[in-house]
């Protein structure tokens, strides 16, 4: 035998460990920990940067209003112009109430370089009760400050309530193509007995007292309750001529439809006596009162109620008066 056949063989080198590897899922999990970990920190810091712009953006505005406040309150004034805005619905709450109009209106005719009062008014109309109150005061003040006089200017809009509260002002001015009138009364609500019908829902409703569930949009309309509504509405409007009467006078062309609850354009309000003439805020500020200066005294909301509004706060707050608001007796 040859030499190579002598030789033992060579034992099998052993093979060197291999570091385990983590099994799928072991990774998988690693993987998530650490984007979950470089999320959080990135959410971390844009949440971080978004409060200091928005505390930035609250200071500011506090510090523009104080000193816009300041300012108005600082700055003598001559003679001029006064001026007060109702915008919007007329309600129990807000720039159009009773709360807010009357004691602007209070300060305007008592101002001593007040040569008269603009009250500018665009609104579809609203609560009877606010804008009674409203009429009474211009009323009453007129009387009080004879000397000085005061016109509505009405831009888009004078309906209904906005009517009411315009019709106790000396003159009203308007633009041709202003909504004008809708002298009427309307509640409005819902029925929903025939959906509940369709969807097995039972209306159980318990009262001590034959009307104290009266119009309750989940019951069917009860005829008797609905007769007095009627009645009731029927009184309201007859109130609301009675004041368009007495406040436009001699002035009125009456007609069939004056008093139906129609709405027209300015020019046709003009020829039918509901106002006396074209102008802006500007133009009668300085062709009929002859002080173009005009001071604002509209009384506007607190600086908590504006920022509020401002981050949403209000939007809750109106839906829920909405819901609440069905059977709401209304001038429109």
């Amino acid at each position: 035998m040859s030499n190579l056949e002598n030789q033992d063989p060579q034992p099998p080198k052993a093979a060197e460990p291999v570091a385990a590897e983590p099994r799928g899922w072991e990774r998988d999990v690693l993987e998530k920990l650490a984007l979950f970990a470089v999320k959080e920190q990135r959410a971390r810091r844009r949440w971080s940067i978004f409060f200091k712009i928005a505390g930035l953006v609250v200071f500011a505005f506090v510090i523009w209003s104080a000193f816009n406040y300041t300012k108005s309150e600082s700055e003598p004034v001559g003679t001029h112009t006064a001026l007060i805005e109702i915008n919007g619905t007329i309600e129990a709450e807000g720039r159009g109430s009773a709360g807010a109009v009357i004691p602007a209106l209070d300060k305007a005719f008592a101002a001593a370089d007040s040569v008269g009062v603009i009250l500018k008014i665009n609104s579809p109309g609203g609560s009877p009760v606010q804008a009674g109150m409203i009429n009474d005061e211009i009323t009453r003040l007129r009387k009080e400050y004879p000397k000085k006089p005061i016109y509505v200017v009405v831009e888009e809009m004078c309906a209904s309530g906005g009517y009411y509260i315009a019709v106790a002002a000396d003159k009203i001015y308007v633009n041709k193509a202003s909504i004008i009138g809708s002298i009427g009364v309307l509640m409005d609500g819902f029925g929903f007995t025939g959906l509940m019908d369709k969807v097995g829902v039972e209306r159980r409703l318990l009262t001590a007292g034959e009307n104290k569930g009266f119009l309750d949009p989940f019951s069917p309309q009860n005829p008797k309750q609905k007769e007095y509504a009627l009645q009731m509405l029927g009184e309201i409007h007859q109130q609301f001529i009675d004041v368009v009467r007495k406040g436009r006078g001699e002035r009125l062309k009456e007609t069939p439809d004056t008093f139906s609850g129609l709405f027209w354009p300015g020019s046709k309000a003009v020829e039918m006596g509901l106002a006396d003439g074209f102008g802006t805020v500007d133009s009668v500020a300085r062709d009929v009162l002859k002080a173009e200066d005009l001071v604002d005294y509209t009384q506007t909301e607190g600086l908590p109620e504006r920022v509020l509004k401002k981050f949403g706060v209000a939007v809750g707050s109106g839906v829920a008066k909405s819901m609440l608001n069905s059977n709401v007796l209304q001038l429109r």
